[in-house]
């Protein structure tokens, strides 16, 4: 037994669970655990990257914004994309904030960086957008890129302009906070049938309403904290154009603070935190943003969240409660995830009945057991974790220890956990009736196919008929219609528009195929990586037979075992797959899942049925746009991050070394051996000067 759970493995669990709970929650509206326990999981992984950076996956929950639109509402894509905000849970996390912006903006160790603060209201985000002076449409922030249209409903919240003065430019996206003050909220569960948890659920239910005058007699209030698109900045500051939104009837917090400093600013965060009690609206920490326009402009972002803004989040609360059982959830991926079953406690303002035990080895390194006092922890105010058995001793000790299955308790096979790794999986696969299901749904879902109305309960109701056994038998749905009009709660109008919408994705981006096979480590950022350099299915493909041909004539090495030799040829298929980002470990899982006959019967059966797009995606028009770069040497005037952040900007792709792929070298003082081979091999060069120039041209 080790000491301590393994971190690659624990973040792999994660994934797998947050992916699957994200998608019955915001998909389905079906959730199966509480809010509190998928906050858990969410809090868990961020403490694990933060930990061990270099594990941080290509499918982490960490690179993903919001949750897609739900069907029910129109979408509208945002002009700008809503991002989510990097967290911290001390002083030293900010400041440490500080000392980044200084060093990716080449300022000086002790450079003034004014910082506003507020608080960070729990409430639900949402965008306004304004055209010459009349609210035009309103969204969710959804996943970041597309939300749900619910421009009626934020038309009765009263905080809400619907004009705006003389002055206001042509177009200007206000967002903000959707929030239910305290004292409303408890009007509204004493007067209500259904018990909201909180204030945060109660805003989010109240405002995505289809019935609209279900939210115009909910008591919502509206927060402005930043903007999208605007075809003219008012100030050239943060705390300017909140001055700006304010004048023009918008509710600004009249605790946003300009620091000069950063202890400033942390002395704001204590101020806040003691008097939050006694605020009329829940909080869970301050936002702190660089004042300087400018400078958020060159600091850009990163996947998910600005460089220029954090979230002080405040301390944990905790509790105690009884463990009443620890069940086993299977994942799509396979992996065996312990659950702990908790008699119902209110923990900072939420009901907690659940919380993850991650892995066999974090339940026998704690030694919790059924029928155990555990207590419990909520960091940040939204994750609920066990930290320990507070049971009187000896009834601890007459407890029986929890015993880990080795077998799977959905399909009966072996349940095992690889080399290095402390999760077990179900070696069933797709007989697995678990994996089979979650495989599916999976396959389905808004970041896969996106197939409207096949939700889990049509997914599983499907594979009881043995209409449903891998993805192609999707496409052969519509042999089943007789049948289908057969049953109970199915007519000619649903049925149809079922078939209607799994016909609409008969053709896929390549990128949406591949995430949506649910290949081990390919997430949505890795499948968008390699569609982006491959560009085409049969590409792809072509290079995959390669890596496939490649461990099989390396197979035979002699004198390796299969762990060894399965570490030394990962790295060969890395370099052989050539994509940015693409490490040993994803390279194995490819080559692992291309070299199954089964999964390639698989594809053909589907490739039979669909046809692949090659992935279309934006680029600013610039010089280099679709070009590789490579910077080498000192930068004067910006930090080599900033320089890769402006290339990708525009449409760029950055490498390390110079090759004949090399489109363009840019070369400050010092450049050498790169600066020699891109002259050998006929590179344009040019000084930081000129790219300065490119930048400010486009």
């Amino acid at each position: 037994m080790t000491d301590a759970p393994d971190p690659a493995a624990e973040l792999a669990s994660l994934a797998a669970q947050i992916a699957e709970h994200a998608a019955r929650y915001h998909r389905d509206d079906a959730p199966t655990i509480s809010d509190a326990a998928y906050d858990a999981l969410v809090r868990r992984n961020a403490e694990l990257e933060a930990a061990y950076p270099a594990l941080v996956r290509a499918d982490s929950p960490s690179l993903v914004v919001g949750a897609s639109a739900a069907a029910q509402f129109g979408k509208i894509v945002h002009a700008r994309a809503m991002l989510s905000l990097d967290n911290a849970f001390d002083d030293a996390s900010v400041i440490e904030f500080a000392q980044r912006v200084r060093r990716f903006l080449s300022l000086a160790p002790d450079a003034a960086v004014a910082l506003t603060a507020e608080p960070k209201i729990d409430g639900l985000s949402a965008s306004l957008r304004y055209e010459h002076g009349r609210l035009v449409h309103g969204a969710t922030r959804g996943d970041g890129t597309t939300g749900e249209d619910v421009t009626a409903n934020l038309r009765t919240v009263t905080d809400i302009p619907q004009t705006l003065p003389a002055g206001a430019p042509a177009i200007v996206e206000v967002r903000g906070e959707v929030y239910m003050a305290k004292a409303d909220f408890l009007a509204l569960n004493a007067a209500s049938e259904r018990q909201f948890a909180n204030p945060r659920n109660a805003a989010a239910g109240s405002l995505r309403q289809l019935d609209v005058s279900v939210t115009a007699r909910r008591p919502l209030r509206f927060f402005a904290h930043g903007w999208g698109e605007m075809s003219a900045v008012p100030a050239d500051t943060q705390a300017g154009v909140m001055a700006a939104f304010k004048a023009w009837g918008f509710p600004v917090s009249d605790r946003l603070t300009l620091c000069a400093t950063v202890d400033a600013a942390l002395a704001v965060y204590r101020a806040i935190e003691a008097e939050r009690a006694a605020l009329p609206f829940d909080i869970d920490g301050v936002v702190y943003k660089v004042d300087r326009l400018d400078w958020q402009a060159r600091l850009g972002q990163v996947s998910r969240s600005p460089r220029w803004a954090l979230a002080h989040k405040f301390p944990a609360e905790r509790a105690t409660t009884e463990l009443l059982a620890i069940d086993i959830q299977v994942g799509r991926t396979g992996v065996l995830t312990p659950v702990a079953r908790l008699a119902p406690v209110g923990v900072g303002g939420v009901i907690v009945t659940n919380a993850t035990l991650h892995n066999a080895d974090e339940i026998a390194r704690r030694d919790v057991r059924v029928g155990d006092t555990v207590e419990l922890q909520r960091a940040g105010d939204v994750i609920p974790q066990i930290l320990r058995w507070t049971t009187d001793p000896d009834t601890h000790a007459a407890l029986p220890s929890f015993v880990f299955p080795d077998t799977c308790p959905q399909c009966g096979s072996l349940a095992l956990a690889q080399a290095g790794e402390v999760a077990r999986r179900c070696t069933g696969g797709l007989i697995c009736p678990a994996q089979r299901i979650e495989r599916l749904r999976h396959f389905v879902s808004r970041h896969a196919l996106d197939i409207d109305g096949l939700g889990d309960e049509r997914i599983e109701l499907f594979v009881r008929e043995g209409w449903l056994d891998a993805p192609a038998d999707v496409f052969r749905l519509h042999t089943h219609r007789d049948a289908l009009l057969a049953m109970k709660g199915f007519k000619d109008t649903s049925v149809d528009k079922l078939l209607a919408a799994i016909e609409a994705r008969r053709t896929v981006a390549f990128d949406r195929l591949l995430f949506g096979l649910g290949i081990r480590h390919v997430g949505e950022t890795t499948a968008r990586d390699l569609a982006r350099s491959y560009r085409d299915w049969p590409s792809f493909a072509a290079r995959m037979d390669a890596c496939v041909a490649l461990w099989r004539d390396t197979a035979p090495a002699v004198g390796e075992v299969p762990d060894k030799f399965r570490r030394r040829v990962a790295n060969d298929l890395a370099a052989l797959v050539s994509v940015g980002g693409i490490g040993p470990e994803v390279a194995e899982a490819l080559t692992d899942f291309w070299a199954e006959a089964h999964n390639q019967a698989l594809l053909a059966a589907l490739l039979d049925e669909i046809s692949v797009a090659p992935l279309v995606f934006e680029t600013r028009a610039s010089p280099v746009a679709g070009k590789t770069v490579v910077f080498t040497g000192s930068l004067e005037t910006l930090s080599r991050d900033e320089a890769r952040a402006q290339a990708e900007a525009l449409g760029a792709k950055v490498a390390g070394s110079v090759s004949a792929k090399t489109d363009l070298v840019v070369a400050g003082p010092g450049a050498g051996s790169k600066l020699a081979k891109a002259a050998t091999l006929g590179i344009e060069v040019i000084d930081e000067a000129a790219w300065a120039a490119i930048v400010a041209g486009v």
